[in-house]
């Protein structure tokens, strides 16, 4: 399938620049498959198409402040973002604002030293610190929010609370998993209320999730892979409701991806791991009835 093929254009004043006041306020637009029609809606009125009996399955990965400011001895700025945490005082992280061929470069993260090395088609970054680095992390970063969102001068503190879900506890990601931006905790007590089953699983997102697909057919693209966590309850949990004829509701590509890879075979894929799992058009979903997502 060529790539073009999901071309589309998306005008730049259509994309907010900050959230909405009240989460479950943002639109809503249900499509409903068999019969191909269209509704437009606000995110509140989910409860009308979930019923009794439903399992939702959302992805409680919390986002840390990966962002990160680098200050080169020549006071030339480094744009980093971290994506791996290896050990205590290293991270894997993309970098931008250096120079090509560059191999190795000493930087300051706010008042700490760093040094930046070339790592294959990335860079591993050393805090010179005594302590643990994501203490760095929590005192100079900022939310890694995505390219087209824009502070201009704004601290953007608002984000901190904002660009997570109201559920998020397992910290990890760099990206947040955005369908479940629109949950409140009244709306998913109403969800409960109405006898839909809610369960978390953990995916941490990272790069695979927004890198450009750049082979010219999406069958060539390879998926970086994501960590995911997932207890045998919540597993056990999913399948039963599959084979009684109950729908699996998956908030978010990253729960789908977890449902697909931790449900797939006969209980023999370990339940903590790493997914390269790609999806698009031809694959067959296995336990996904019902995606929202953003």
């Amino acid at each position: 399938m060529d790539v073009r093929e999901f071309d589309y254009i998306l005008p730049r004043e259509y994309i907010a620049q900050s959230p909405a006041e009240d989460r479950t306020a943002s639109r809503l637009l249900v499509f409903h498959r068999q019969a191909g029609a269209i509704e437009h809606r606000r995110f509140r009125d989910i409860a009308e198409y979930l019923r009794a009996g439903d399992v939702l399955v959302l992805n409680d990965s919390k986002v840390f402040p990966a962002r990160l400011k680098g200050i080169k001895k020549t006071g030339g700025k480094i744009d980093i973002l971290l994506v791996e945490m290896i050990d205590r005082t290293g991270w894997y992280c993309l970098a931008d604002g250096i120079k090509r061929g560059t191999e190795k470069l000493d930087i300051t993260v706010g008042a700490c030293p760093a040094t930046l090395e070339r790592h294959e088609d990335r860079w591993l970054i050393r805090f010179d610190y005594d302590g643990d680095s994501y203490d760095i992390v929590k005192r100079y970063g900022r939310m890694p929010l995505p390219h087209y969102i824009k502070r201009n001068g704004q601290d953007g503190s608002v984000d901190f609370e904002r660009y997570q879900t109201v559920y998020a506890e397992q910290i990890g990601s760099i990206a947040a998993p955005t369908a479940g931006f629109h949950f409140s905790e009244g709306l998913i007590g109403e969800l409960k209320k109405k006898g839909v089953s809610i369960v978390k699983v953990t995916l941490h997102i990272g790069t695979g999730t927004f890198l450009l697909v750049k082979e010219p057919r999406v069958e060539s693209h390879t998926m970086h892979s994501e960590y995911y966590q997932v207890s045998e309850e919540i597993r056990a949990c999913i399948k039963e409701a599959k084979g009684s004829g109950k729908r699996i509701v998956a908030c978010g590509t990253s729960a789908v991806r977890t449902i697909e890879t931790v449900c797939a075979g006969n209980g023999s894929t370990p339940l903590t791991g790493r997914t390269g799992l790609f999806i698009y058009p031809g694959y067959r979903f296995r336990f996904v009835d019902v995606l929202i997502t953003n």
